[in-house]
């Protein structure tokens, strides 16, 4: 078996089946292994009656561990990971695997394009250039694509297992995990498929505490990646750098809940890196220089609680 698509599924019945059709007509052998998390849309019974997929059912216990579930059962060669909501590109499966046997490649990568679900416009991300440095960008140092375009080998995504304890974030814990392992990597250039903007999508849903916990796993997932890198002599002043612009971000994130922890964030940020610019232009940016983090997060939240009230 060349490749395996895993697509983790929990009531997306309505687009499931265009996920799937996208992975059809391939050259190279492909087996599509969907994984149902416990569904009440109808999704399994449908299933049950498709051919030349292998389906598994488990119940609700999110797509972390549907997700390692698909990988368990996975033989191909190389494997991709594809939500049910998203889609491929027509011949893209071909070309990326073509690529990575000739490349010798661990992880082949390609552009992924934006699909706005109720309009059907379609939104172009950056066109991508070669990588120098995979954990450097995964990190935060331009445009990292998303998992939906890239082609990991087998044997390297089971090294690097989904972890339910960054499930919020997990494909971002996967990502940087797959990256620690120092993979080969290949461009192909174009778009490989499509990442589905819709109402239902469940990153839109995260308010609240799953908004909150959300931002915590981003923070502990940077602690141990940097931790690791810097244990083992590899934490660069460049991958420093990238670090430092989702950190700054995530910093003022944690401010709306929690002050002092993004104070401790900023102060982490100036230990990485002491020349490090506050990004952005306009009124917070020039409250920030002249005020300081502290201070200016007081007044935004200030402005909030005018604005929303307590229940903010």
């Amino acid at each position: 078996m060349d490749i395996s698509i895993i697509i983790p599924t929990y009531n997306r019945l309505w687009c499931l089946p265009r996920a799937i059709e996208s992975c059809g007509g391939t050259n190279c052998k492909t087996e599509i292994i969907v994984v149902d998390d416990g569904s009440t849309d109808g999704t399994w019974e449908w299933l049950q009656q498709q051919p030349n997929i292998k389906s598994f059912y488990q119940k609700n216990q999110g797509q972390t561990y549907a997700i390692n579930w698909g990988l368990a059962h996975a033989n191909g060669k190389y494997v991709r990971f594809l939500d049910s909501d998203d889609f491929l590109i027509k011949g893209i499966i071909d070309e990326q695997y073509l690529n990575a046997e000739v490349q010798l490649a661990d992880l082949v990568y390609s552009r992924v394009d934006i699909y706005h679900e109720e309009s059907k416009k379609t939104t172009k991300s950056p066109e991508l250039k070669p990588w120098n440095d995979f954990l450097e960008v995964q990190l935060g140092n331009g445009y990292g694509s998303h998992f939906l375009g890239m082609l990991f080998k087998t044997e390297w995504a089971k090294k690097a297992p989904r972890r339910a304890d960054f499930a919020f974030r997990e494909d971002r814990m996967f990502l940087l995990e797959y990256g620690l392992l120092e993979p080969k990597i290949s461009l192909v250039g174009g778009c490989a498929g499509y990442w589905v903007k819709h109402p239902d999508q469940m990153q839109a849903n995260y308010q609240g505490w799953k908004s909150q916990v959300t931002n915590w796993q981003h923070l502990n997932i940077y602690k141990n990646i940097l931790g690791n890198l810097a244990q083992n002599g590899k934490l660069t002043q460049s991958r420093k750098n990238a670090a430092c612009t989702v950190l700054w971000p995530l910093a003022h994130w944690i401010a709306k809940k929690h002050p002092k922890e993004a104070l401790e964030v900023v102060n982490w940020i100036y230990e990485l890196n002491p020349d490090f610019k506050i990004p952005g232009k306009g009124t917070i940016n020039l409250l920030y220089n002249k005020l300081g983090f502290k201070t200016t997060e007081k007044i935004l939240g200030i402005r909030r609680l005018i604005k929303y009230g307590w229940n903010y």
